[in-house]
């Protein structure tokens, strides 16, 4: 043996942050300011976390259940359940009631913790969590004065009052589990996904690489995409590596506060997904002397495809290089990056041509394979044409759902992600659609997410969703929901003339509808399931068949 055999535990890479930058900051965004904290308090604080934890009765593999938004108590949380050995699951907190506790009681988490604000949220379910024993309550300003009738409910600057500010990891198996988080349950129940110290450590380091994020101890980083969602795509993790300044909303998302913030702190680089950054757009083209961004130089925008216009407009009118990730709960999330330039060969083509690869899915991350299959399992080419199931498989891939067996979701170790896709001949993903979501008519099918990102490239349109409705000749038929920008006025007759040059007359919408908002789901995506279903509850026809 000619190497060290260092198991690679989270606990290993967590407390780097403190020991190399101990003044770097960690801030918070509260009603009428920030609260700010340095990475020695943020780490010594975890630490006497770690010892009320494990005094309240954690232990190794014992599930922690978080229901908070971004803020320095929720990364206290990640830091002492990660040293100690015990399992973060991160509750989301835009889940139904139903679905909450589903997964409360699925985890049997024992202990929750739980911001003041929504703590009322959580109260719905009491009584129906029997295993979980206690409740710490975290307060920010204007919530200090909580009350709650759940179970042996205390503040949380209470509980870790007086605890030793050192905590001894401990040395465990590196496959043992670190965290939990579950899908959210489309179809079915909610299916959790229970991440690794190995996986989520080679994530991490794999995220950090130049092609990737490419963050730095340098970096300023506001991660607006929820902790709650996929262990906050990973950048808590390598921020606490690094050491980088955490800038974090807590429950303040509009876009004004959270531009305001990121202007103030100085970020470098921000991570959310396509609703969060057309919400920035529009808001600077409103008022574009009020925003100065010459600090911000990323956006890593995941969840779902951004627009082609959304990445250009961010190069050309604040020199912001946008990073197109494509991935899920169940790979961690970080699968394929795509970035402007990442490769020499990419330094001698057109600008234009380097937008065309950003707004494809990317290239995999070292460490992973990708493939497209037919319905068959028979490998299908790369040619840039050929579509098909796309399947995943590598060391932070899920191999299986927590405490659920899904036999259809796995084949022959590879995860069946149900996206279609094709990969071109530089080994690009392109993303076509979820199978789900496909339109199919009359036998070929239609990219619902070709089309949505076409409309909105015509000026006036701020969102689109396109969805498929039932034709009895054709099987299915798209129709186009549009939500205008603030003033704008687009026809349904410019709506197709846009559509009909880059479309086939048969791929073009068959109706146009207006709409003020488009629901979304529990991590920011446009939920088609509820847009069909209320189509559905409105007796919806398409125009032919009115």
């Amino acid at each position: 043996m000619a190497m060290q055999r260092t198991p690679l535990l989270m606990s290993n890479i967590i407390d780097r942050g403190a020991r190399v930058a101990p003044n770097e900051e960690v801030v918070t965004l509260t009603e009428s300011g920030v609260r700010r904290q340095s990475y020695k308090e943020t780490r010594d604080r975890a630490h006497q976390l770690a010892h009320a934890l494990a005094g309240a009765g954690i232990g190794i593999g014992d599930r922690v259940g978080t229901f908070m938004w971004n803020g320095s108590r929720h990364l206290e949380a990640y830091h002492a359940c990660a040293g100690m050995g015990a399992v973060l699951h991160t509750l989301n907190i835009r889940l139904s009631e139903r679905d909450l506790e589903y997964i409360i009681n699925h985890a049997e988490d024992q202990l929750i913790i739980v911001d003041a604000d929504i703590l009322p949220l959580l109260e719905k379910m009491q009584g129906k969590i029997p295993q979980v024993r206690q409740v710490i309550v975290a307060t920010e300003e204007g919530f200090e004065g909580w009350s709650t009738k759940l179970p042996n409910a205390v503040d949380y600057e209470t509980f870790i009052a007086g605890q030793p500010t050192t905590y001894e990891w401990p040395q465990i198996d590196e496959n043992s589990p670190l965290g939990l988080c579950y899908t959210s349950g489309t179809t079915g129940n909610p299916k959790g996904v229970e991440y690794e110290h190995r996986s989520q450590y080679l994530h991490t380091m794999a995220q950090g690489m130049t092609d990737a994020m490419g963050l730095s101890g340098a970096d300023t980083v506001c991660g607006v995409v929820p902790m709650f969602h996929a262990m906050g795509w990973g950048v808590p993790w390598a921020a606490l590596m690094l050491g980088c300044k955490q800038v974090m909303p807590h429950r303040f998302m509009d876009p004004a506060r959270l531009m305001e913030l990121m202007v103030a702190e100085g970020v470098t680089l921000s991570a959310g997904v396509p609703t969060i950054w057309q919400g920035v757009k529009s808001l600077y083209e409103a008022n574009p002397d009020a925003y100065d961004f010459s600090s911000l130089s990323r956006l890593t925008c995941g969840g779902s495809a951004p627009p082609p216009s959304l990445i250009r407009w961010f190069w050309d009118t604040l020199g912001v290089e946008m990073i197109h990730g494509w991935g899920m709960t169940e790979t961690s999330p970080l699968a394929t990056l795509s970035r402007r330039v990442m490769k020499r060969s990419q330094l001698d083509i057109s600008e234009d041509e380097q937008f065309e690869n950003v707004a494809k899915a990317g290239q995999l991350m070292p460490g992973l394979e990708v493939d497209i299959f037919d319905e068959n399992f028979n490998r299908l080419p790369h040619d840039g044409e050929t579509v098909g199931e796309i399947l995943i498989r590598g060391p932070w891939i899920c191999s299986e759902y927590f405490n659920n067996p899904q036999p259809d979701k796995f084949h022959e170790g590879w995860l069946i992600t149900g996206d279609v896709g094709k990969i071109d001949p530089e080994e690009y993903l392109i993303i076509a659609d979820r199978s789900k979501d496909l339109v199919k008519s009359g036998g070929e099918w239609i990219s619902s997410v070709d089309l949505e990102n076409h409309i909105v490239g015509l000026a006036g349109v701020a969102q689109a969703c396109v969805v498929a409705q039932p034709h009895p000749k054709w099987d299915e038929r798209p129709i186009a929901l549009v939500v205008l920008g603030a003033g704008a006025e687009v026809s349904t007759e410019q709506i197709l003339d846009h559509c009909e040059t880059a479309f086939a007359k048969w791929q073009l919408p068959d109706d146009v509808l207006y709409v003020d908002s488009i629901p979304l789901t529990s991590t920011g995506k446009m939920d088609k399931k509820i847009v069909r279903a209320d189509l559905a509850a409105q007796g919806y026809q398409l125009p032919s068949l009115r």
